[in-house]
């Protein structure tokens, strides 16, 4: 249910106050009260930090290496797609990030899928066996697909100019029998690595709405994920334990073309979180030579081919997951728990990270520490650089927020 529009004026209004105005007691250790205020200062980091998405019930933003922004035309803001839970399960919301502004975008049965293409101004997402885009300005929906009824396929990114998507498919029942038996992680993550199930990735021809095989094998084929700027470019990986796979792929959905991005070097290395920069000159990969010892953020030169730029971090400071501006010379972090493979003893906290010769310089901006890192945060910066937008659940319930890169004064 959505709040008031009385409430969310004020919410509003009171989100336009400048951090100038914050006094001493909108210090705040974050979480430590619920709720919060619509804004605070992390006492810890001195940070402003904005709860971005104001309606009731659990909102989620995008996964961190899916893109959420649309680019304003004009001066009205910047919109960013996310999840908010309804009475009809979850849907797809935009927030315009300048106003804080929310609209529902869809309103049908299970809502799936974390595609924007910022070119066309759509939101991709599969109901069912059917695939539809919607626009985010006009809410105009289109319907793309459907799936036969044996195919059992699900849509996962579409590619920069809004052209075509992908999907996989695994061969036969067995999967879905490791699954049904095994439904949690720790439990089905091996056996199906282990099993070595028959998959086929295909290609969603948008216009001409025309399905294509362009690749099969026996791996665990995942995570797919196209370039923000090279619509033939399809990132996917091989699932399964890191410290078993070489995972991270790139294939060319245009030539066939398909090549590994990184060759373990060692027992027990592991390289995976694979995502593009914004301009899709690099794709970066968390590092770990071995798997929870040493720890890096590394990138391969997409034009070259050549893994050119690595940087190596403290074990606090590793991140679940990481992401980078346009420059690609401010990194941000969301940390972890000590449940986490870096075992870390002092690492919930959302970081922004800066290159300082071969290592990571870093900084806090958010303590997690009433944050339950069952939901990962999945750092994204702002469309203008100056946020970095995150999930997290210290008020009781899933939510969205900003935290402000430039430090209160």
């Amino acid at each position: 249910m959505m709040i008031s529009k009385k409430l969310a004026l004020m919410t509003f209004a009171l989100l336009q106050v400048s951090f100038f105005t914050l006094k001493a007691q909108d210090l705040i250790e974050t979480g430590g009260v619920k709720p919060m205020p619509a804004q605070w200062i992390d006492k810890e980091t001195g940070h402003k930090v904005v709860r971005l998405v104001n309606r009731e019930n659990d909102n989620g933003s995008f996964y961190f290496n899916n893109n959420p922004f649309v680019l304003q035309e004009k001066n009205e803001g910047d919109l960013m797609v996310f999840y908010g839970k309804t009475d009809k399960g979850q849907q797809l919301f935009t927030v315009n990030l300048k106003t804080l502004k929310t609209d529902q975008l869809t309103s049908r049965e299970k809502v799936s899928g974390e595609m924007v293409c910022a070119k066309t101004r759509e939101a991709f997402y599969q109901s069912g066996d059917s695939i539809f885009a919607v626009n985010v300005n006009t809410h105009k929906t289109g319907f793309i697909y459907a799936f036969a009824p044996d195919f059992k396929g699900r849509v996962g990114t579409v590619n920069a100019d809004g052209t075509f998507m992908a999907c996989v498919q695994a061969t036969g029942e067995q999967e879905r029998e490791i699954l049904a038996k095994y439904p949690e992680k720790h439990d089905f993550f091996n056996r199906i690595y282990d099993a070595h199930i028959q998959r086929t990735l295909y290609v969603l021809d948008v216009k001409h709405k025309l399905l294509k095989q362009i690749h099969q094998e026996n791996e665990w084929t995942n995570h797919l994920l196209f370039s923000p700027t090279d619509p033939d470019n399809l990132s996917y990986c091989h699932e399964g334990p890191w410290e078993k796979v070489d995972r991270i792929w790139n294939i060319n959905i245009k030539t066939g073309e398909n090549k590994l991005l990184h060759k373990r070097t060692m027992v027990n290395e592991i390289a995976g979180h694979e995502f593009f920069s914004p301009l899709g000159n690099t794709e970066w990969f968390d590092l770990q030579k071995p798997k929870g010892q040493t720890f890096f953020l590394a990138g391969i030169n997409m034009n070259t081919g050549k893994e050119d730029r690595v940087y190596q971090m403290d074990r606090n400071e590793w991140s679940i997951h990481f992401n980078v501006t346009r420059d690609e010379q401010t990194f941000a972090g969301d940390g972890g728990n000590a449940g986490q493979v870096a075992k870390a003893p002092d690492g919930m906290w959302i970081y922004l990270f800066k290159p300082n010769g071969d290592r990571f310089k870093s900084e806090k901006l958010v303590n997690m520490k009433n944050h339950n890192y069952h939901l990962e945060p999945n750092v994204h910066f702002s469309p203008d650089e100056k946020w970095v937008i995150f999930r997290a659940n210290f008020e009781g319930h899933e939510g969205v927020y900003a935290v402000e890169i430039a430090k209160h004064k």
